[in-house]
């Protein structure tokens, strides 16, 4: 369990590490806002494993998201990159 949390951490790390000073100030803007647009892809930066989520209808709180559209599409595919394989279930 432990070297499953620090695992998490160490990616959520790396992951934080590829945005540009420009792109912090946007995702620090972002998080701001209260919610996420319907469609709008994000990760959860708690929950890696799940990997790009779409918001639904319903509003999706901010608080420990990273939303696609306050990045570079180059960054967002280093993201991508950085991402655990999805859990099979």
């Amino acid at each position: 369990m432990k070297n499953t949390k620090e695992t998490e951490y160490k990616i959520r790390e790396t992951i934080l590490k590829l945005l540009s000073d420009d792109e912090v100030a946007t995702v620090s803007t972002a998080e701001a806002a209260t919610s996420l647009s319907p469609g709008d892809e994000f990760l959860d930066l708690e929950h890696l494993d799940q990997g790009v989520q779409t918001a639904p209808r319903k509003t999706t709180p901010m608080g420990r998201v990273l939303a696609k559209k306050s990045v570079h599409e180059k960054t967002w595919k280093k993201i991508l990159k950085k991402l655990p394989a999805p859990s099979a279930v």
